[in-house]
């Protein structure tokens, strides 16, 4: 009996300590307000050239007949690539049963959940009549991409929500009586969100089947996301899309991009909200090796991209394959394959760059390859159709973004940043129950 109360004693303890440490970065302080007061000045000059865009029409972008997609879609393709790091680290490693990924599991689901609700906005900034947005709807046929595209994103969104809420709950009922000082809004919110949380068993083992539910729902999910989005591309015959690895080729490519995002997140939180003694040099060690995996197997993808159709070399291959190699693309191409893949995977090898600072710069280098990489797939093939291009404007031939098309793709990229940044000062970016137990009586106050 005196153990089972010293043992009860020394959890309390450990729950007090640990959660002064993770709610401490919880709330609005000065360098929180001057951050978000930059984003919100960018944000508004975004709003201003999209409402250019609005009034003249997509006109004032880059875009014309023949390349009608361009930044905008290669941003789309990015964002729905982040978004899965959610699926990557709650959902396979999760359901694996990896418990190092305690700490950063809501880390990759606040990742999830921003770079998924900013992905459906870019694909309205392609649209030059987005008053006609509910047409997909009202008018929408089955046999097309674009329906399953809309609904797996919609679908995906969902699902990390909840993953994100549900693990949430018992922090929220735990932080609500340890807010003091902090405005009445956040500590009502967190009251009100906590659901009467109170740690009885049967609450767990309800939240535990809820969870459980959705990490099973999140991996198809996930899966159909990006392989739908990659049937976008590869049910046209143009070179360069014409392929049947395209869905699986996406998928590996999502990981890296994913990966890499949680990794500069981490670092961000770690060193900014003093949480190294939760998300440690192990992690970033752990995370350099998935790294190092999903990259492998992505690098595979990206060699059968290329060699099958460069053995065979049909004519319009031929062109798109040298325009990409020694042509306009190719110093972009090989530093995408270079820098932003080749090199850091073997880099990541070596244990010493596994360190948090190493890790930093790797993986900052891994993301910008991977929104490249996705520029590189569109634009290149819409440059070289199969309609003959002879007596047409020179700059309809080739693809340059407008200063008005940059700052909109701009707009969406501190849009998501604004959703991660709030979500990460008003609730705790490292789960309070799992690091300190799930046996703790919480006040019900």
């Amino acid at each position: 009996m005196n153990s089972v109360k010293n043992q009860y004693k020394l959890n309390k303890n450990k729950l007090e300590s640990i959660s002064e440490d993770i709610l401490r970065p919880v709330g609005f302080n000065i360098k929180f307000h001057i951050w978000m007061a930059i984003l919100s000045v960018c944000l508004i000059v975004c709003f201003y050239f999209y409402a250019i865009q609005l009034r003249e029409g997509l006109i004032v972008t880059g875009m014309r007949d023949y390349v009608s997609w361009g930044m905008y879609i290669a941003n789309f393709v990015f964002f729905v690539a982040a978004s899965l790091v959610g699926m990557l680290i709650t959902g396979v490693l999760g359901l694996i049963g990896y418990s190092w990924i305690k700490p950063i599991s809501r880390i990759a689901e606040i990742i999830a959940v921003g770079f998924a609700a900013v992905a459906g906005l870019v694909i309205v900034s392609d649209m030059g009549r987005p008053d006609r947005l509910h047409h997909v709807l009202v008018f929408a046929r089955v046999q097309s991409p674009i329906l399953w595209d809309i609904t797996v994103v919609t679908t995906y969104l969902i699902i990390s929500i909840l993953l994100y809420f549900l693990p949430l709950i018992p922090d929220l009922a735990i932080g609500k009586n340890r807010l003091k000082g902090h405005p009445q809004w956040l500590r009502s919110t967190y009251r009100l969100l906590s659901l009467r949380w109170t740690n009885k068993p049967e609450q767990f083992a309800t939240m535990f089947k809820g969870i459980r539910i959705l990490i099973i729902l999140v991996i198809p999910t996930a899966f159909a996301i990006h392989t739908v989005t990659s049937w976008l591309f590869a049910v046209n015959s143009r070179p360069g899309w014409d392929s049947t690895i395209f869905g699986p080729y996406f998928l590996t490519g999502a990981f890296v991009a994913g990966s890499a995002a949680l990794v500069i997140a981490m670092y961000f939180f770690s060193t900014n909200y003093k949480l190294q003694n939760y998300i440690t040099e192990i992690h970033f060690d752990k995370m350099g090796k998935l790294l190092v995996l999903v990259s492998i197997v992505y690098l595979y993808f990206n060699i059968n991209e290329f060699l099958v159709p460069a053995y065979k070399l049909k004519a319009a291959d031929s062109i798109h394959i040298k325009t990409l190699f020694t042509g306009h693309y190719s110093i972009m191409f090989w530093s995408v394959q270079l820098l932003g893949l080749v090199i850091p995977t073997i880099l990541l090898i070596i244990k010493k760059a596994r360190k948090p600072l190493p890790m930093l710069f790797i993986s900052i280098f891994m993301l910008a390859g991977s929104w490249l990489k996705r520029y590189i797939i569109v634009v290149p093939t819409m440059e070289h159709p199969y309609l003959p291009k002879q007596f047409v404007p020179g700059e309809w031939m080739i693809y340059k973004p407008t200063l008005t098309e940059t700052f909109i793709t701009l707009g969406s990229v501190i849009l998501v940043l604004f959703i991660i940044s709030v979500l990460s000062k008003i609730f705790p970016v490292v789960p309070i129950w799992e690091m300190a137990g799930e046996n703790q009586e919480v006040e019900n106050k």
